[in-house]
């Protein structure tokens, strides 16, 4: 097992036998688990971060959500592979239904989490208080603020609760804008009670300021006012925290990026005792296990959007460490050769479409479109990845700090600049901001931002490949037909 996972189990604390990640939630915490010591009472937020293992994959959907429908990555459908029932296609071309099931299970992760959240805060607010008990309630509630943050992202309009024992059975929704203002004063009033030190699997002082520069900088979109001074002067407040920008510009990816100077709040993958990171398996061609001497066949999927590809100038280092492309070598030494066409495994940068049947050849179908490389495949790598998933970066708060000042009619480009020699691409005069939108696609690519980004640089209505333009009413995903079938308030327009 991994250091960082059990830094992870103990979270604030020494020891936290008591205390494991694989435990139901009840509506009541049974009376065991009572927390008598100041251990126990550290231990009490342990779960509500555990919501958090579901995010990268499907059975959560948030990082495919905000991936696959975005301008920089695809789920292609390979002859007959890949289809599955179109949710994909659906997802790349902004066609998905109440039905589909990136919607539903969404949805779902974000309400288990603050519901979570809630039920803990109950188990809090029913004990004798003190200030160890109270310092813990302000994390619990920072943190069901980050569910909150990325429900009203993805789905604009929904019920805010703050309780699970006095929720109603059939809540109404409330107006984002209702929300986000809860939000924004829910952590500002936690943040004198939150530790300003460098914890990457726990809500900081840090992790909240960077929250509350994603809810501020973001303001135009969920309330119609922009609060761009609010949000410079929270990523001011991230910037000043422990963290410095890595020589090595894949160093955050790492398997073992737990101690990462760039990381500020993770999720702590383990391919053993915290699984569900998958993107590998996601991505690269079947017959590239022999790569990596996997334990497991991967399934031929994700690549990079071919216009997102040419994004890249060809002196960008990322362009290589993000990205699998070319002739393909096994750990031996020797060619890679596809399974099908027995031709060497060359994969050619640029898919010739999203859905790829033919008269396209089977190298095309099989072997186009570069691979998501940038968290590292390690040797003898399982179906999970060991590599920590990162939440908040530092660089996104270099390039949001640049973003804001631009917006405000100074120059960006001290912020940018930083990133781009590191990148060994030359530094800019004048940073518009469609150039800054271009580069923080290159630098976040595959770390869950994209598709909020086009939407706040009102690109997302456009027409990219493969994708048509349409309305503004796509940019919040609908709430699940299961949830209205269940609870009909939900249809009705918000009640404040």
């Amino acid at each position: 097992m991994k250091v960082k996972y059990l830094i992870f189990c103990m979270i604030a604390v020494a020891t936290l036998s008591c205390t494991k990640l694989d435990e139901k939630v009840y509506d009541k915490i049974p009376g065991n688990l009572y927390p008598e010591t100041p251990a126990q009472v550290a231990s009490l937020s342990v779960v509500t971060y555990q919501k958090l293992q579901d995010m990268a994959d499907d059975n959560g959907w948030w990082f495919l959500a905000q991936e696959i429908s975005s301008d920089e990555l695809c789920a292609p459908t390979r002859g007959g592979d890949w289809y599955d029932g179109g949710k994909w296609i659906n997802m790349h071309k902004h066609t998905w239904t109440n039905g589909d099931e990136g919607v539903n299970r969404m949805w779902s992760l974000f309400w288990t989490g603050i519901t979570t959240c809630n039920q803990t805060l109950d188990l809090m607010n029913s004990l004798p208080q003190n200030a160890a008990l109270v310092a813990k309630k302000r994390e619990v509630e920072t943190m069901r603020a980050f569910y909150y943050y990325l429900l009203i992202d993805n789905y604009g309009d929904a019920p805010y609760l703050t309780s699970a024992a006095n929720a109603p059975a059939f809540p109404y929704k409330v107006k984002r804008a209702v929300i986000w203002d809860s939000l924004v004063a829910t952590i500002k009033h936690s943040l004198p009670s939150l530790k300003g030190a460098d914890r990457k699997y726990m809500m900081t002082k840090y992790s909240a300021y960077a929250m509350l520069a994603k809810l501020y900088i973001n303001a135009e979109i969920y309330t119609g006012t922009a609060h761009w001074a609010e949000a410079e002067a929270c990523c001011d407040s991230v910037l000043a925290g422990p963290y410095s920008l890595a020589a090595d510009l894949s160093e955050p990816f790492k398997t073992n990026n737990e101690n990462s100077s760039e990381i500020i709040f993770s999720i702590p993958y383990d391919e053993d005792n915290f699984t569900g990171f998958r993107l590998h398996m996601r991505t690269l061609h079947y017959q590239m296990n022999l790569k990596y001497n996997m334990t497991v066949g991967p399934w031929n999927g994700f690549c990079i959007v071919p216009t997102f590809w040419d994004s890249y100038d060809s002196t960008d280092l990322r362009r290589a460490a993000y990205n699998l492309y070319g002739l393909q070598y096994a750990a031996t030494g020797g060619v890679i050769y596809d399974g099908e066409t027995h031709l060497p495994l060359d994969l050619t940068p640029h898919i010739p479409a999203l859905n790829m049947q033919s008269p396209l050849t089977p190298q095309q179908i099989r072997c186009s479109g570069a691979r998501v490389g940038k968290y590292e495949i390690k040797m003898g790598a399982k179906e999970s990845l060991s590599n920590d998933f990162p939440l908040f970066r530092l660089t996104d708060f270099y390039l949001m700090k640049a973003e804001c000042a631009i917006r405000q009619g100074r120059s960006g480009d001290q912020w940018i600049n930083p990133i781009r020699t590191r990148a060994h691409v030359a530094a800019w005069t004048g940073a518009t901001l469609d150039q800054l939108l271009a580069e923080r696609g290159r630098e976040l690519y595959c770390e869950g931002h994209r598709r909020q980004d086009l939407i706040r640089y009102d690109k997302w209505e456009n027409a990219w490949w493969e994708k048509a333009a349409h309305g503004p009413e796509l940019r919040t995903f609908p709430i699940p037909k299961w949830a209205t079938d269940a609870n009909s308030n939900l249809l009705q327009p918000p009640t404040k």
